[in-house]
């Protein structure tokens, strides 16, 4: 168990960022482990023809059987803005050391450590870096927005817990992995690892990934303090959304497009990621949600560098009434 004792349980030691180094290097459990990450099938049969030109060996080789991933590739994120060339550049300045010991710490048996990391380790480090940008460009660019979005949207609705219902609340939504007991938040691993240490001086950073299925935090003590949680609504992140039936006294008032929007606003939502769940372009579905806030029925919010959607009060009980 990772336990992290908050130097004072208010706001100010925790805070939440995006990593898009942390999705491209957890992604590679799924490239190794498919089965284990069916959401994202669909993102895997499309990737497919651009990874053939990438150095798969290398990047399947960063993971082990157990899905691990060393550390020194999940560096704490400082932002929710923060950008993949800023996190790779850092990566490409990791200590020599660490990276030995990282790459051993996940393939600790040499007569089965991958041959693709039997290099010195500054090469190997080189080889890492390349290969990462490589498969960003390829597998992750052109798909970024969307997953950005869902990311956004999981970070809105984690701070509308905490001003709801406390610090506590929040820690114990994020998953059954974590809670927070007398200003220690704990994070129990399947690792085995355990150790203690205060957030006094760094804070405790929450980020939300894509692909994780459960919390994870950094197995050494000399990391940053950092939690990676399963975002919320990675289940819509592929595919576009079903038609489902739209209460017909609501459709026949606001019209049909807006009645089914209303009803996905249930949580925030940006104007990208429901043009991907309705299988529409963005400037169809803006045009909807201008409309409806402008008539009082949702609030919008700016996170980063999109803004978010929500249903208001009166959203809620229109939706309420007519279903």
């Amino acid at each position: 168990m990772i336990e992290y004792e908050l130097a004072g349980a208010d706001l100010g030691e925790v805070r939440f960022a995006i990593s898009p180094l942390h999705e491209a290097v957890l992604s590679l459990r799924a490239l190794r482990e498919p089965g284990r990450y069916p959401l994202h099938l669909p993102w895997l049969a499309a990737t497919e023809p651009a990874r053939r030109d990438l150095d798969l060996e290398l990047l399947v080789a960063l993971t082990n059987a157990a899905l691990w991933t060393p550390d020194f590739l999940t560096p704490r994120p400082h932002s929710p803005l923060t950008r993949f060339e800023d996190e790779l550049d850092g990566v490409a300045r990791t200590p020599l050391s660490v990276v030995r010991d990282d790459l051993t710490e996940v393939h600790p048996d040499a007569d089965t450590r991958p041959e693709a990391l039997d290099a010195s380790t500054s090469r190997l480090l080189g080889r890492i870096v390349t290969a990462l940008a490589d498969y960003w460009s390829a597998c992750f660019e052109p798909w970024w927005p969307r997953m950005r979005a869902v990311l956004e949207a999981d970070i809105v609705h984690r701070g509308r817990v905490i001003a709801r219902s406390g610090l506590a609340a929040m820690f114990a939504d994020l998953s059954p992995r974590v809670r927070l007991v007398d200003e220690v938040v704990q994070v129990s691993l399947s690792s085995g690892h355990h150790f203690r240490r205060s957030t006094a001086g760094e804070g405790l950073t929450l980020v939300p990934t894509t692909f994780t299925r459960n919390a994870s935090a950094p197995i050494s003590p000399e990391e940053a303090p950092v939690i990676m949680y399963a975002a919320r609504g990675v289940g819509t992140l592929w595919a576009a959304e079903t038609a489902g039936p739209v209460p017909g006294a609501l459709a026949a008032l606001i019209g049909a497009a807006r009645a089914r929007l209303l009803g996905l606003l249930e949580s925030p939502a940006s104007s990208t990621e429901l043009a991907v769940r309705l299988g529409v372009t963005p400037t169809a579905v803006n045009q909807h949600l201008r409309a409806m806030r402008d008539a009082g029925l949702l609030t919008s919010a700016r996170h980063g560098r999109s803004v978010l959607y929500l249903r208001s009060e009166l959203g809620d009980e229109l939706h309420a009434r007519a279903g």
